[in-house]
């Protein structure tokens, strides 16, 4: 690539993000020619960025991506997916599921992965209401809502907070198909072809080996953009999220991501599609 060429990417202000973008989006990782134009949105915001097609690049929840993927490949690196990682399911008693058929559930936005995991979860959650993350719990708190699933770090301070876990949506989703959750991924524009989504899966490679290198350095980055947490929910975060997956999906974890997107076609909740889901590994 003789010419720069700019490249907008989406990702969110978590200490995952913050801590594999880190070296990226600092001019620490050669991008032969490529500029980075990066864009911190949460979640369901950079769902909705993409749908608009809005975003060359993107962290974007596995939901979202079962609409996307005839515009949209997955790259292997930079994700989330893990074990032990899933949404949770929580309210003000303990209780089952069945008892939350028919009643008001907050859920992250309807294109994240934990509003998918519900509804293959069980069907009847009908009264699904839309919220950004952080304010779930509140409203589980005070009564607006009589479920919440909640995501990132609050699966760590729920408890806290005096409310009760109904599912671990995670952990049945581990059970059910032996393979790890599939929460989040990067995907790039199909049209930017397979030479760079070769350098970007190396340069998301090379940007998460820098920050475990050098793991003080982005320690600021991470906590400008992490709102009020503790640096020790920051580093509960980042174990928990960022692992061998974040660095490649591997074989397990394509089957993973293939398994769930299987299944929510099959429920009619995303659209059929007969493009490849990845583009062919780089010789």
């Amino acid at each position: 690539m003789n010419e720069h060429r700019d490249l907008s990417l989406g990702y969110s202000p978590c200490p995952n993000d913050t801590f594999i973008f880190y070296a990226l989006v600092h001019g620490l990782i050669p991008l032969e020619g490529l500029r980075i134009r990066q864009r911190l949105e949460d979640v369901e915001t950079l769902n909705r960025l993409a749908v608009e097609g809005a975003l060359d690049m993107t962290k974007i929840s596995y939901h979202a991506l079962g609409h996307l993927r005839q515009d949209y490949v997955l790259l292997r690196s930079g994700g989330a997916l893990g074990r032990g990682c899933g949404p949770l399911v929580v309210t003000r008693t303990p209780g089952t599921m069945d008892e939350l058929r028919g009643k008001s559930i907050a859920i992250p936005g309807r294109l994240t992965t934990a509003a998918l995991l519900l509804q293959l979860q069980g069907e009847g959650y009908g009264q699904l209401i839309e919220m950004p993350f952080h304010q779930i719990m509140g409203a589980v708190k005070d009564g607006s809502v009589d479920a919440g699933v909640i995501i990132h770090e609050s699966r760590f301070t729920y408890s806290d907070e005096g409310l009760f876990e109904r599912i671990d949506l995670g952990r049945w989703w581990e059970e059910e198909t032996g393979l790890p959750i599939p929460l989040g991924g990067i995907m790039m524009r199909r049209s930017l072809g397979i030479r760079i989504a070769h350098l970007l899966e190396n340069a998301l490679r090379q940007s998460l080996d820098y920050a475990f290198a050098h793991p003080e350095e982005p320690e600021q980055y991470i906590r400008r953009h992490a709102q009020e947490l503790s640096a020790e929910v920051i580093r509960s975060h980042i174990q928990l999220y960022v692992n061998d997956f974040s660095r490649d999906l591997g074989e397990e974890g394509e089957r993973g991501v293939a398994e769930l997107l299987r299944r929510a076609e099959e429920r009619g909740l995303i659209p059929p599609c007969d493009l490849p889901l990845l583009l062919p590994r780089n010789p």
